[in-house]
């Protein structure tokens, strides 16, 4: 078996992530990494070392043996870099969303359907083992017909001002992950949403949304999301859910990040699954790109340009809806000041940041 010869662009949180899951894996060779930030050349070092670090991405692009360009540099620099990579025979591994603002991604979009080449996007949720056992025991019939389905994440995370502000507010960033997977198990399109929200210590966004609605095949959902959870509590906890809600019996998930536990109540089937969370699954979805690429063959897995379009559209849609009801600034800057502060010198905690 070949590798794939790969180029990485943005060696941030993300690009770091996807850097470590493309090294321990057969199938791909690290070639080139590039980040505008000097000081990113010893990261890469210690973490590549036989790849070569640039500040110019013009050599990626220009060197015929790079097969793959991973794109997770900011999110208004993406479509750039995307257009340059089919332009010259490359295909694509993005993170999400496709750019910084919503036109553009479908831009992206229209790119990515009109060349040969393959591209996908990190929507992890889809990658996930317990998604897919959860949507396997529904396709059985053990629960009927399915109804309702309920998302809920929230934990103390990232903050305002701790690095969003190139991928929206929360239910943007980290919810169109939801956004996307309640689609994804609908196998439907979202025909009526309703959204409210709270500007969390009168910040100018919120950090908090729930939205409710229907699928087009008359599926009923509900999705909470919000990084708004205990900021500032002694011991810091979260709580992230799903769960598929039939006419006959249902099937749920919770995690503790370290374990996922999927519950099966069908009307013959009581079953319990208990595996290893797998964090945001970039290992899963190298490996079936990776595959996609050497049999020529795309792994209908893999998430698509469109689906990441989707799923931005509808988040920033429920922010929209939001903004047109009451939103009530409740608590304080001062209080946001003071979980910054605590944030700044956390070493145990939720979404916590690198500090130089």
């Amino acid at each position: 078996m070949r590798q794939i010869k790969i180029g990485v662009i943005g060696l941030g949180r993300m690009g770091q992530k996807h850097l470590k899951e493309l090294l321990r894996s057969e199938y791909w060779d690290v070639k080139y990494i590039c980040d505008i930030d000097p000081e990113k050349a010893a990261v890469a070092a210690a973490m590549a070392p036989e790849a070569t670090f640039t500040t110019n991405d013009d050599i990626i692009f220009q060197d015929p043996e790079v097969e793959c360009l991973g794109v997770y540099a900011l999110a208004d620099s993406r479509p750039e870099r995307i257009r340059k990579a089919f332009a010259t025979g490359k295909h694509v591994i993005c993170e999400k969303p496709l750019a910084f603002q919503l036109p553009e991604e479908w831009k992206v979009v229209e790119m990515g359907e009109q060349t040969d080449k393959f591209s996908t996007v990190n929507l992890f949720l889809r990658n996930a083992w317990y998604t897919h056992e959860m949507k396997d025991f529904v396709a059985t019939g053990e629960i009927g017909e399915l109804a309702i389905i309920r998302i809920c994440h929230m934990t103390p995370g990232l903050t305002p001002g701790e690095g969003l502000e190139f991928e929206g507010p929360s239910f943007h960033d980290c919810g169109m992950h939801y956004v996307d997977i309640c689609r994804w198990f609908a196998d439907s399109e979202y025909k009526t949403g309703h959204a409210q929200a709270v500007r969390m210590w009168s910040y100018k966004d919120p950090w908090w949304l729930q939205c409710h609605g229907t699928f087009e095949n008359g599926i009923v959902y509900d999705v909470t999301q919000g990084f708004v959870y205990g900021q500032l509590a002694k011991d810091q906890t979260h709580n992230s859910y799903m769960e598929l809600i039939g006419t006959k019996g249902f099937v749920r998930m919770h995690h503790d990040f370290k374990t996922a536990v999927v519950e099966k109540h069908g009307v013959n089937v009581t079953e319990v699954v208990e595996k290893p969370y797998g964090d945001k699954c970039i290992d899963v979805l190298c490996r079936v790109m990776a595959e996609s690429i050497l049999t020529g063959k795309r792994n209908g897995q893999l998430p698509t340009f469109r689906d990441a379009a989707k799923a931005s559209e509808y988040a920033w849609k429920m922010l929209d809806d939001a903004r047109q009801h009451d939103l009530p600034p409740i608590g304080t800057l001062d209080t946001l000041n003071e979980i910054h502060e605590r944030r700044a010198h956390q070493t145990n905690g939720y979404g916590l940041l690198k500090h130089k």
